[in-house]
């Protein structure tokens, strides 16, 4: 069977589109999603997106990330995922309905509201999420925050000079996060934000919606920023607005990349 694919990124965090809202390919395993995402012997990607019909909005989006995990959300998808639609849509995803509203050369997503229960982290026992009693080297007393997805945020004085390579996959399997977690560290100045996040099943990345995301509500908690916040990650900038409750609007850009098929059994 060929399957049909578009290519996409947000701030140069990559996608491959699969669009079986018409008509479905056989089911997506772990597997197949990892062998797609592979850069050398697949399509490439950090994350494979699959839409399908839904009973509960305009249509949904499942998200895997090039390990070939199952995870909640992505930001930077769902604005690649506004674009292809071009239209305003309600988006079902495992996290809840989010809201695409496409605007130039990007869109504008309703991220939904974050939370801060321990439990809904999750976390392994119960710890006070703004400030966390933990560390890794230099890496201390983090945020944690669920945006869809589990997120510790690093306030540090250079967010590049973080060995995140190194200390990315330490804290993204530490047993304190038994669904693991997207790390992210940040340094405020001038109320902007300078982020670079390890994402959780995928590694550095240029850039991380929900990261962004993140990182903006615990400035804003820590009063280090007020809405809206600048978010610049190694790839671009996105705007985050939150108001201290309610839901998350986040700005950027997408694009695509080009367009092509494959074989499916090549990568059954």
């Amino acid at each position: 069977m060929r399957v049909s694919f578009v290519k996409m990124h947000g701030l140069g965090n990559d996608f491959v589109v699969l669009d079986a809202r018409a008509e479905a390919p056989p089911p997506m395993t772990s597997a197949i999603a990892k062998a797609l995402a592979d850069r050398n012997t697949g399509i490439g990607c950090d994350q494979l997106i699959l839409l399908e019909p839904s009973t509960a909005a305009d249509f949904a989006m499942r998200i895997f990330n090039s390990d070939g995990g199952e995870v909640e959300a992505c930001g930077n998808a769902a604005r690649a995922v506004a674009l292809l639609h071009a239209a305003p849509a309600r988006v079902e995803t495992s996290a809840g309905i989010i809201g695409l509203q496409p605007a130039g050369a990007g869109a504008t997503v309703d991220m939904g509201q974050p939370r801060f229960e321990w439990d809904a982290i999750p976390l392994d026992h119960p710890a006070d999420t703004a400030e966390m009693p933990v560390g890794w080297d230099d890496l201390e007393r983090p945020f944690a925050v669920n945006v869809g997805n589990p997120h510790a945020v690093f306030f540090v004085d250079d967010a590049d000079a973080v060995d995140l390579e190194r200390l990315g996959p330490e804290i993204e399997h530490d047993p304190l996060f038994p669904e693991r977690v997207n790390v992210n560290v940040a340094s405020v100045h001038g109320g902007a934000i300078r982020l670079r996040v390890w994402e959780r099943g995928a590694g550095l990345t240029r850039a991380c919606g929900t990261g962004a995301c993140a990182t903006a509500v615990a400035a804003i908690r820590r009063k280090l920023a007020t809405s809206p916040v600048q978010v610049d990650l190694p790839g671009g900038r996105l705007e985050i607005a939150w108001e201290g409750s309610g839901s998350i609007l986040m700005t950027g850009p997408a694009a695509e990349s080009f367009r092509g098929s494959f074989e499916w059994d090549d990568f059954a």
